[in-house]
């Protein structure tokens, strides 16, 4: 049996990185997509040194034509992507009456459309193995907005929706799709510890009993 491959697109020292490490220590070949390629080498070294299979690709969620040339070169490898989970966000403030559109525009595109472009580059492959899993990171301000954080309270809102549309969509493909709602601060305190998070997001993929976690 081919070992399976999951792409992780925002990965970093917080939860990304966390997700990556989950399924990787289960068997799972490992892409990491985010924008700093320096960074990206890191992770990939610090994986490979857990006994970890994993490279990356450099992707730029607020470009759609960055996120598909970095799926494009991991298919063209791999053919299929098993898992992808999307875990990019613009985590900024900003009051409803004072933040531009323009600004609600650009974070949209990183929070929620660029989480559709990348859902979007491995649906098809899935659909033809007949299995696979989209996984998004989902935030308790989609079901508590926060005014302080207007941008971000409605982005996690229609990521929400995005993943229930999803899964409604493609369960009887063969394609699970998942969201887990984080309700507090990664890496605040023990119970939010990135660590804990990504077992959640495995509990998703491997019990596909329910479209969302909320913690």
């Amino acid at each position: 049996m081919s070992k399976k491959t999951i792409a992780v697109v925002g990965a970093g020292p917080g939860l990304g990185n966390h997700i990556a490490e989950e399924f990787g220590k289960n068997g799972f070949r490992v892409i990491l997509m985010a924008r700093r390629e320096e960074k990206l080498r890191e992770y990939v070294a610090e994986m490979q040194s857990k006994g970890i299979e994993a490279e990356y690709q450099t992707a730029d969620c607020g470009s759609n034509d960055s996120i598909i040339a970095a799926f494009n070169a991991v298919k063209a490898k791999y053919q299929t992507v098993d898992v992808m989970a999307y875990n990019a966000a613009v985590l900024k403030d900003g009051l409803a009456t004072v933040i531009t559109p323009e600004e609600l525009a650009e974070r949209y595109q990183v929070d929620v459309a660029g989480a559709v472009c990348a859902a979007q580059q491995v649906i098809p492959g899935q659909k033809e193995k007949g299995s696979g899993a989209v996984l998004f990171t989902g935030g308790g301000l989609a079901l508590y907005p926060n005014s302080q954080f207007t941008s971000i309270s409605i982005h996690k809102a229609a990521l929400r929706a995005l993943a229930f549309a999803m899964h409604d969509e493609l369960k009887d493909a063969g394609i699970y799709v998942g969201i887990v709602n984080i309700k507090g601060g990664i890496g605040a305190d023990d119970h939010y510890a990135p660590s804990k998070l990504a077992e959640l997001f495995y509990q998703l993929y491997t019990e596909q009993n329910a479209t969302e976690i909320t913690y």
